[in-house]
């Protein structure tokens, strides 16, 4: 199992034969291993990679290697490997994209939009009552609990936090990968917002 960090830009089509395939567009940053957690220090293998900053030229990288700072970086993240991919990575490697060609099926993950606090028509899609001016029961919730045991039971759909759920949408195909400008475009919707990370997985 492998990882890589990218960037949601937005939605589009693509042309495949003669149909239109929707993709999302996905911005893969420069991604530099700093790092690796082992199995006798830590319990488990793992790499930690750092997404650098625009500001900050990949050319000048070497330069200043022992007075690293945070704030150069946008982005620390820790992916697991398992024992035969870690011996490919060294420090200061850089994460390509040539790990993604040919006809490859990915998994997306990341967290779906906060919607904040709403009510249980839109949370639930609840079909809600009649819209005439007699009725009083429109966008209301309806009844929530019994006579007994006279409580709400757990995990009554009801209106609350919407969003901000972590998913993870697995069996996505890649539709194209452009190297020269790091984009990645992967079939269908992914979870995030626009400008938000996302771990693709494979």
């Amino acid at each position: 199992m492998a990882w890589i960090i990218a960037t949601k830009l937005e939605m589009t089509r693509v042309i495949k034969g003669d149909r239109f395939v929707p993709v999302t567009l996905l911005k893969v940053p420069t991604l530099k291993v700093v790092w690796f957690k082992t199995l006798e220090k830590d319990g488990y293998k793992a790499i930690i990679v750092w997404v650098l900053n625009k500001k900050v030229e990949d050319s000048t990288l070497a330069e200043w290697k022992s007075t690293l700072n945070k704030s150069d970086f946008s982005k620390i993240v820790e992916f697991p490997v398992s024992d035969a991919d870690i011996e490919k990575y060294s420090a200061w490697d850089t994460l390509s994209l040539d790990v993604l060609e040919g006809d490859i099926k990915v998994s997306i993950e990341w967290f779906s939009k906060w919607k904040w606090f709403t009510g249980a028509m839109k949370k639930h899609n609840f079909h809600g009552g009649p819209g005439g001016h007699g009725s009083k029961f429109h966008r209301a919730l309806g009844s929530i609990g019994n006579r007994k045991p006279t409580k709400v039971h757990k995990g009554k759909k009801m209106h609350g936090h919407h969003g901000d759920t972590k998913f993870t949408v697995k069996k996505v195909p890649v539709e194209l990968v452009n190297k020269e400008i790091g984009v990645v475009g992967v079939r269908w919707a992914v979870p995030g917002w626009r400008n938000s990370f996302v771990n693709i997985i494979f």
